[in-house]
């Protein structure tokens, strides 16, 4: 993951340009439509824009989902149909936006992150939301459909959203996007749990530390990314903008807590991916003092036999002098003294033992 993941213009480029940016390699750009009631439900994928006409005037609400469009010339037919801001639409084509809310005349603008776990590796993507009286329009560039759940309990008249205002289907969205951190932390929690678990069984190996520094990256960015949703949840909860019935901010309350939760999770996570680092570190010191043990004592072992052989190299034998060692002709001189190194050698073993230094 990339420090810095934000599209931009190049200095002095004209505010509200839109820029086409290259789709996502292996996914499959798509505009879809659904439009609902209590009674009636339409879900389809559309060819064009204009086709979306048909539904702007209606009663029923109408839910427009651009998926990998990053084509300049279709989010400019997305502003031209639904009369939206240039600034709002440079800000769907370039993706990274802080999370933020912006209110226009008649239309609720919202930038948010959505974070997931792809091939083990955390990405954070945005999601555009657009929503007024009876519209809400999403854009999303991923590898997938992140609201496809949602359009299954559409379909299925599971919840109160089919009995309910564009507002609410507005929550449902933000809603989906806050909690899809808590199976994020799910698996950044279990990559906790095993780097903790390999730093204590004394088995790990340098990779151990890169992936402790990687793991405290990924709650950094996504700290960066999900902080500012708490305030936008709270901000539309304490606006009164209109956008959102009292019906519907009791819960946004919930989402609220659902943020707040979270952020204290990711707090927690990333105290504990800072202790990792300590307990790496003491547990490569004890690993490198009972290495430093076991040499002291070999070589503590091998000062005395050092001694002994030194002491009968020396090799003084001449018959005429008392001072020679009389061992040098002794019959059974040489296994006595492999006798007296092995005695030594045990007695410090048992002296070690006895000292709990072994």
């Amino acid at each position: 993951m990339d420090y810095f993941d934000k599209t931009y213009h190049p200095p002095g480029t004209s505010p509200g340009t839109l820029t086409s940016a290259a789709p996502l390699p292996g996914t499959n750009p798509c505009i879809r439509l659904v439009d609902y009631n209590a009674v009636d439900y339409i879900d389809k994928e559309l060819s064009s824009l204009q086709e979306c006409k048909d539904y702007i005037d209606t009663q029923s609400i109408t839910w427009v989902h651009l998926q990998n469009i990053t084509q300049a010339e279709i989010i400019q037919d997305l502003g031209t149909l639904f009369d939206l801001h240039a600034l709002a639409l440079e800000d769907v084509l370039n993706t990274g936006q802080r999370p933020k809310v912006e209110e226009y005349d008649e239309l609720l603008f919202v930038v948010l992150s959505l974070p997931q776990i792809v091939e083990h590796k955390l990405t954070t993507q945005q999601v555009s939301l657009f929503m007024g009286s009876n519209l809400v329009i999403t854009a999303h560039n991923g590898e997938s459909d992140p609201f496809e759940p949602l359009r299954q309990r559409l379909r299925k008249k599971k919840g109160r959203t089919r009995q309910q205002q564009a507002d609410y289907l507005g929550y449902s969205i933000i809603d989906l996007i806050v909690d899809q951190g808590y199976p994020v932390l799910d698996a950044l929690g279990e990559t906790i749990e095993t780097l903790e678990e390999e730093i204590l069984s004394l088995k790990s190996k340098n990779i151990t530390l890169t992936q402790i520094h990687q793991l405290r990256r990924e709650l950094l960015i996504l700290r960066r990314n999900l902080w500012p949703q708490r305030e936008i949840v709270n901000q539309l909860l304490r606006s009164e903008n209109g956008f959102f019935e009292e019906s519907t901010r009791v819960y946004l309350r919930d989402c609220y807590d659902h943020t707040a939760q979270i952020l204290d999770i990711i707090e927690n996570y990333r105290e504990t991916a800072g202790g990792l680092i300590d307990i790496y570190l003491s547990s490569a010191s004890h690993r490198l003092s009972e290495i430093m043990r076991v040499l002291t004592m070999i070589a503590t072992i091998f000062i005395p036999l050092t001694f002994v052989v030194g002491l009968y190299g020396m090799n003084f034998n001449n018959p005429n002098s008392p001072w020679s060692m009389p061992e040098l002709r002794w019959y059974y001189g040489y296994p006595m003294v492999w006798l007296i190194m092995a005695v030594l050698v045990t007695g410090m073993l048992i002296y070690f033992k006895r000292k709990n230094w072994l």
